[in-house]
């Protein structure tokens, strides 16, 4: 079935810029690098909102650090090795969220100070593998909530950050996955134990 005229009309109603105006444009505020005229969200609530996020990757950072280093017991090695990869890809993570931006010309904040009041997860340092695995769990699902709040906040206005986000968003779940795998193990090796005794 052929499409109307008006369907082609609407599904192309985008007017695309002829080269001339293109390179015009592209003359007017070259200090704002990145940030074009065509920019269409609210860069300084933008750049807020990944300094936000840039603060929950570090405080994550840091929390897997501390389990990396503190989990004990005859589980531990395995979770150990987890907490270590997931704070590796956290601060990749932080390192994205600093770049983009600058890109969008602003400072990322890397002061310590205030640092747990702007994440949106918790530094919370349990008191046994379980515990562990509980925290970073929740951290990792407050990380799904708050990227994904920010990905249909950003809709179309800034395809780049948004599909940065959805990347850094992807990865989160997967830890999701990985953290509630562990836990389901835990709990079922915990239930065998008491079984035996």
């Amino acid at each position: 079935m052929k499409p109307s005229t008006n369907q082609s009309a609407t599904a192309n109603s985008t007017t695309l810029s002829d080269i001339k105006t293109l390179r015009e444009r592209a003359r007017i505020n070259i200090e704002g690098g990145a940030v074009t005229e065509g920019y269409g969200a609210d860069r300084a609530e933008v750049i807020r909102l990944l300094n936000e996020a840039l603060a929950t990757e570090l405080v994550c950072v840091l929390r897997y650090k501390r389990h990396y280093f503190t989990a004990k017991g005859i589980h531990s090695e395995s979770v150990k090795a987890e907490f270590l990869e997931h704070a590796i890809e956290e601060m990749v993570h932080a390192d994205r969220l600093a770049k983009r931006i600058t890109e969008l010309g602003g400072e990322p904040n890397f002061s310590p100070e205030g640092l747990s009041e702007r994440s949106h997860a918790e530094y919370v340092e349990g008191d046994s593998i379980n515990s562990m695995i509980k925290e970073n769990l929740i951290a990792e699902r407050i990380a799904i909530e708050s990227y994904r709040e920010m990905v249909m906040y950003l809709g179309e206005h800034d395809p780049t950050t948004q599909r940065m986000l959805k990347e850094i968003l992807t990865v989160e779940e997967e830890h999701a996955d990985d953290l509630s795998s562990l836990l389901a193990s835990m709990g079922s090796e915990h239930s065998e134990q008491h079984q035996r005794a």
